[in-house]
Order: C-alpha cells, then structure tokens, then sequence
C-alpha cells in the first residue's frame, strides 16, 4: 500500500506547483459553472491537488486560487442566468437535467433566497444550477457574492486543508510504519463519508423548502359570511318573515 501511495503522491507532486494550482482553480470553477459542474469532479481535483502541498506557501496559494476559482465559475453561472437563462432551460441539455431540477431550484431560491445560494454550495446539482437561477431572478449580484463567497471559503479551507494534512501527516508516519497508506486512506474515506452525512442531513433539513406545496381548499373569509347569511331551501329571501311585518308602523297603522 505504501508503494502505491508513494507512487501516487509523487506523481502529483512532480507536477509544476503553478500549474497544479492553476488547474485546481480551473477545475473548481467548471465544477461551480453552471451545466458543466454535473460532469466536471472539482472537489476530487482539488483534494487530489492538496495531497501535493509543500509548505504554507502553497497550502495559501492553492487555497484561494480555488477560491477565486470558485467565485469566478459562480459569477460565469450568474452571468449566464442573467442574460440566457431561459434558453438555456430550454436546450437540449437544459431539458436532459430535467424540469424538476429546475424547479425544485426555483422553489428553494423563493422560499429561501440569501440562505440558498449559501447552503447549494454544499448540495449536488443545485451548486450548479442555483448561480443560473439567481441570475433570471431579480436578486443583485452584490447580494448573491455577499452568501456565496463565504460558502466558498469554508469549501475551498475544507478541502485543501484535509488533503494536505492527511498527506503530510502519511509521508511522516510512511517511514516508521508499514500500514501508514492504510492509515492515509482512513483519513480521506472518514473525511468524504462525512461530507456525505452532512450533505444528507442537509438535503433532509431543506427538503421542504423545495417540495411542492399543494393548495389545500380552503374557504375565506367572503365565503364564510356567505355561508352564514345564506337563505335556507325553499324560503323567499324577499319574504322578512312575521317579526320583521310586525315591526312594521305601515301595519300598525292599517290595524288601526
């Protein structure tokens, strides 16, 4: 296992670290672009490029070059909303990721406006398909930077920061201890079953705000007098009845 790691680690590590980095920045953001972030893997790019990180001086630079390439993929999804948004909902490749993924974004962006664009960082599909939307919507784009850049500096931090101390921390131990790789693989397996949960519990906290809501049939309030005041089967709603003759002076006076 230590062979294989070793033979891993040092492929990616030999590697220029300008271009390492540049293609984590890259790859993050056709990950966060809208449509293309369903196919491009951003996160396996940037742990895999993190593994690589020699010192704080990269660990820095390749932190906020995915964050900057985050932001940049986020701002292309915006921009793309803002300007071609319906027809791109309508190609063809708009209509193979499905109307309910559209409005399933749709509803959630309504319901829940700043909040969705920071938690659909974390969730799949909406992390690409959130931008587009907030881009047909009438939300700023100073409002959406303002929830969507600290959702990308907690992911960017998270991600190169697991990657990195798990590789350090196995070409540390790689030398005492034959089952090091065992342990290296342990870490990054617990750390992506974790981003799993928390995907999860996510996903099930914000499920209701992105269900279809069904208009249960309800009366209002015009329909709850009518229903008070309506005349009985079979009664002249002309006729006032005897009390209202009675209180009547004409009869009184033609009783006279």
């Amino acid at each position: 296992m230590n062979e294989l790691l070793d033979w891993v680690l040092d492929t990616v590590q030999a590697v220029d670290p300008v271009a390492r980095t540049l293609l984590a920045g890259l790859g993050i953001m056709l990950e966060t672009s809208v449509l293309v972030g369903l196919v491009v893997p951003g996160d396996t790019i940037v742990l895999v490029a993190s593994t690589a990180v020699d010192g704080v001086g990269e660990y820095l630079a390749l932190t906020f070059a995915v964050i900057a390439g985050a932001l940049i993929g986020e701002s292309i999804g915006f921009a793309l909303g803002r300007w071609f948004g319906p027809h791109i909902q309508r190609s063809r490749v708009g209509q193979r990721i499905g109307q309910e993924n559209w409005a399933k974004a749709q509803r959630y962006l309504d319901r829940r406006g700043g909040p969705a664009v920071f938690i659909s960082r974390f969730l799949p599909v909406l992390h690409s398909l959130i931008p587009l939307t907030v881009g047909m919507s009438t939300m700023r784009y100073r409002r959406f930077m303002a929830w969507t850049v600290p959702a990308c500096v907690i992911w960017s931090f998270s991600y190169v920061t697991v990657g990195w101390l798990a590789a350090g921390s196995y070409r540390e131990l790689s030398r005492e201890l034959h089952w090091a790789g065992y342990l290296f693989v342990a870490v990054i397996a617990a750390f992506l079953l974790v981003v799993w949960g928390v995907k999860k519990l996510i996903v099930r906290s914000e499920a209701k705000h992105m269900a279809v809501v069904l208009d249960a049939p309800a009366r209002d309030e015009d329909d709850l007098l009518d229903a008070v005041g309506s005349v009985p089967a079979g009664v002249d709603p002309d006729d006032e009845g005897p009390d209202a003759e009675a209180s009547d002076p004409s009869n009184r006076d033609r009783n006279r």
